[in-house]
């Protein structure tokens, strides 16, 4: 027969372990992939750092999860914009067992991503993809934090026709998942505006010469040249087509939309040339939270916002706030809670659709001038 003060101090003893467990913390592994290396690198960096300026933030904040203080631990992987090397870290971070995903930066990479994801159960929040195709896939892991091509390509496309007076257009992408999706988007909607499609001509993602496209370029005499594809490869064209005296209008999508563009342009470019879309918006009202995020964000990091890293450090905060109000990190626990989430953050309401794009997508329209980029508005 056992002793009451034994049973006591059993008991006694189970309390405390109990209570030590309750108070170890809960080690929550935010998985994030993007081109780190290649000619998207400064984007990958700037989609990283806003993760982990998110990451230290909870940290510091001492966030509960299940009534454990969570550790959140960033786990970085280079997928240099490449699909075969974007499935493989995709496969890392799910062997890693990584508690969610930010990420991928490019479209041809998120997409055949995505399926590795949904097949181990772990949410991903895509930043910056715009290609439809992502979330029209059947995952239900899959969530976009901006709007797709069909909007923001079909917003310049009227937009050049309605705004810009364009009666001719000259079509080029870079063969990538994005350069295609939104120059088609693009060109359906000119067409359907009222333009011509004087050229449809298409480059390739690290092209540096672009004289036998442009050279047939500036023999039909454009309003406008649409570019699909990233501003490493938009900056040298920009000044490519100012050696060969094209003065059109050159609009692109949030590829080209970067504070890096007149750099790579090598200050070839027009003022007011060009026009751009960024997937993604600030409303008047939400201005100061933003503001504050990018002067932060400076002051982290020693550089400017680039485009999305306000993006992946809300998505960041979404994927940590749906963990806590589900009491768990285990991705089968919380996904419920993070498809129904509506939540406040830098850029605006974070909740999503049921295809998993974000809700009242917005677009932000810019232009350059003195080589700084210039915001003509937000569209929804």
């Amino acid at each position: 027969m056992n002793h009451p003060a034994i049973r006591l101090g059993a008991v006694a003893a189970a309390c405390v372990s109990l209570s030590a467990q309750a108070a170890e913390p809960l080690l929550v592994k935010i998985g994030h992939v993007a081109a780190l290396s290649g000619p998207a690198a400064h984007l990958g960096h700037d989609n990283e750092n806003g993760v982990r300026m998110a990451v230290e933030e909870l940290n510091a904040k001492g966030l509960q999860i299940g009534g454990r203080p969570a550790r959140f631990e960033l786990v970085a992987e280079d997928d240099a914009g490449d699909p075969k090397q974007g499935t493989q870290a995709a496969q890392k971070l799910v062997d890693l067992k990584v508690n969610g995903v930010v990420g991928h930066l490019n479209s041809g990479t998120a997409i055949p991503a995505a399926r590795i994801y949904a097949e181990a159960g772990i949410p991903q929040i895509a930043p910056s993809v715009t290609n439809p195709k992502y979330t029209r896939q059947g995952f239900k892991t899959s969530f976009r934090m901006v709007a797709d091509d069909a909007q923001l390509g079909g917003t310049l496309g009227r937009y050049a026709v309605q705004t810009l007076k364009a009666r001719t257009v000259a079509v080029i992408d870079d063969r990538t998942a994005y350069g295609q999706g939104v120059a088609s988007e693009f060109e359906k909607a000119a067409k359907a505006a009222g333009a011509t499609v004087v050229k449809r001509e298409f480059t390739n993602d690290k092209a540096t010469d672009f004289t036998g496209i442009l050279t047939g370029i500036k023999a039909a005499r454009p309003d406008v040249v649409f570019y699909g594809g990233m501003d490493a490869v938009g900056g040298p064209m920009l000044r490519q087509m100012k050696q060969l005296g094209i003065q059109s209008k050159f609009l692109g999508g949030d590829g080209v939309c970067t504070a890096e563009l007149p750099k790579l342009a090598s200050g070839q470019m027009l003022d007011g040339q060009v026009v751009c879309a960024i997937a993604g918006g600030i409303d008047g009202t939400l201005r100061p939270g933003f503001d504050k995020f990018k002067a932060d964000f400076k002051k982290k990091f020693g550089t400017e916002v680039q485009i999305y890293s306000p993006y992946t450090y809300d998505a960041t905060k979404a994927l940590a706030e749906a963990m806590a109000k589900a009491g768990s990190a285990e991705p089968a626990r919380y996904l419920p809670v993070l498809q129904k989430l509506s939540m406040q953050g830098v850029t605006g309401t974070v909740a999503f659709d049921d295809k998993g794009d974000i809700r009242n997508g917005a677009l932000t329209l810019y232009t350059f001038k003195g080589g700084q980029r210039e915001e003509l508005g937000v569209v929804r």
